[in-house]
């Protein structure tokens, strides 16, 4: 059986365009080692580990004539010099000059004729550290999922682990007869998986009304809720394929002292940061802001762990909150409370925007019509939300990389048609970081924007 894309995971193949590059990653940096920094050594280690991704040495295949999704077939002509890049920065090494290049890469789409990733080991940054940036594209990985490419190559002591043999050798490509006939078998089985799904959705519709007992009104409201957003000028934007990238460095401990001050989740009080700062942000434009001003965010949650078991299939399972952000509101605690209560309802309500289950149904119609879909729901992403807010957790602990110890995790997300930034948030080793994605034209001050964070954070610590 071929190893093909899930419709969900296709759906961010297709999500891409000139002006949308659809991957994930990361910006690390890392304490200058102190045998100093050898790439030739990062880049051979990065090597010997993956094995412990198979993924990042395969390649898509598209099935002839587009009877079915593309499959992913080993890269007979891999070549890791392709992937693992050098660069270095001009001194002094600013975390401004970084985040230059950052933004410079980001626009850059992943070279669909390989592996879908690239790793950059970037030198020069002050006081002798260094910084790894990588790129995965969204169709291999989601976003907590893209952690793993992280666990292959970060240890838990300074002392690399041990790796096993590598003696990978790249299985024969299928033949093309041999794709389309088994695009074709699947096809003719599509019938009784949608027979499958129906079931299970009706089955969870059924679960979910005795536990609630409004979902089906809840649904319809969130339905004409999301159908009466409008673009947000600052936010949607016509966007371009040139980017900006922001960072924001805070402290975990600040987020639990709020949360045990005021009550609901470490996440409720990330939202009510992004909240404030973008509340700071676009008073520093001018904005009017009225008692009817919101932004509403769509939240991703990952079910990954959940929809699969221990030896279960990779690969993107997503769910998702729409939540508006009480940014007309000035006080920050008033807030917080108010955030708090809406993702109260929402995990009560079970109003989530399955995306699994949508484009699961939407995958049984054939992949050019899928990819049309798809490229048309991206587009008109500013009529749904207008800013995207993802919060994924982190290693809680240090991690090192050839010795030498990883200071900061910063999070890449995509950027949709029509937005002006997404913000990307990661948790790790007593810090929580701000990665914020933005179109280069459409805004200029990410840098403002991501100093609002960090005040907007400091605001609630001043009231708790």
């Amino acid at each position: 059986m071929a190893d093909r894309l899930s419709p969900l995971d296709a759906s961010f193949l297709f999500a891409e365009h000139r002006t949308a590059a659809m991957h994930v990653g990361a910006v690390m940096t890392f304490a200058p080692p102190e045998s100093g920094f050898d790439a030739e050594a990062f880049t051979a280690l990065i090597g010997s580990r993956l094995a412990l991704v198979p993924r990042y040495r395969q390649k898509l295949r598209e099935v002839p004539g587009r009877l079915g999704l593309p499959v992913w077939v080993d890269d007979p002509d891999f070549d890791l010099a392709f992937h693992v890049r050098r660069s270095a920065l001009a001194a002094p090494g600013t975390e401004d000059v970084l985040r230059e290049l950052v933004g410079r890469l980001l626009a850059r789409q992943l070279d669909r004729s390989r592996p879908l990733w690239e790793v950059y080991l970037v030198e020069g940054l002050a006081d002798g550290r260094f910084a790894v940036v990588t790129k995965t594209h969204h169709a291999m990985v989601d976003g907590l999922a893209s952690m793993d490419i992280g666990a292959a190559l970060l240890d838990l002591t300074p002392q690399p682990r041990e790796t096993p043999p590598d003696d990978w050798r790249p299985a024969p490509e299928p033949p093309a007869v041999q794709l389309a006939a088994s695009a074709v078998a699947e096809a003719l089985r599509r019938p009784r998986v949608a027979v499958d799904v129906a079931g299970r959705a009706l089955a969870d519709v059924r679960e979910a009304a005795a536990a609630v007992g409004r979902t089906v009104e809840g649904v319809v409201a969130a339905g004409r809720s999301a159908a009466a957003t409008r673009p947000l000028s600052p936010l949607n934007a016509a966007t371009g394929a040139q980017r900006r990238y922001g960072m924001a460095r805070t402290a975990l401990a600040e987020h639990r002292a709020v949360r045990k001050a005021h009550g609901g989740t470490v996440n409720d009080v990330v939202l009510a940061v992004v909240t404030g700062g973008l509340r700071r942000w676009m008073i520093s434009r001018g904005e009017p802001l009225t008692a009817a001003t919101a932004v509403r965010a769509m939240v991703p949650v990952s079910v990954r762990a959940r929809a699969r078991g221990a030896s279960g299939p990779a690969g993107n399972s997503i769910s998702a909150y729409i939540v508006d952000l009480p940014v007309a509101e000035p006080d920050p605690v008033a807030r917080l409370a108010i955030l708090r209560d809406a993702m109260e309802v929402h995990k009560r309500s079970g109003q989530a925007v399955g995306a699994t289950a949508l484009i699961g149904l939407v995958g049984l119609a054939p992949p050019i019509v899928h990819s049309l879909g798809t490229r048309l729901a991206s587009q008109y992403s500013s009529r749904l939300y207008n800013v995207l807010v993802t919060n994924v957790p982190g290693p809680p602990r240090p991690l090192y990389a050839m010795g030498a110890r990883m200071l900061d995790m910063y999070p890449v997300v995509p950027l949709a048609g029509g937005q002006a930034v997404a913000i990307g948030i990661t948790s790790y080793d007593g810090g929580v970081h701000y990665g914020l994605t933005a179109d280069r034209d459409a805004m200029p001050d990410v840098d403002v924007l991501a100093s609002a964070m960090e005040e907007s954070l400091a605001e609630l610590v001043d009231n708790t």
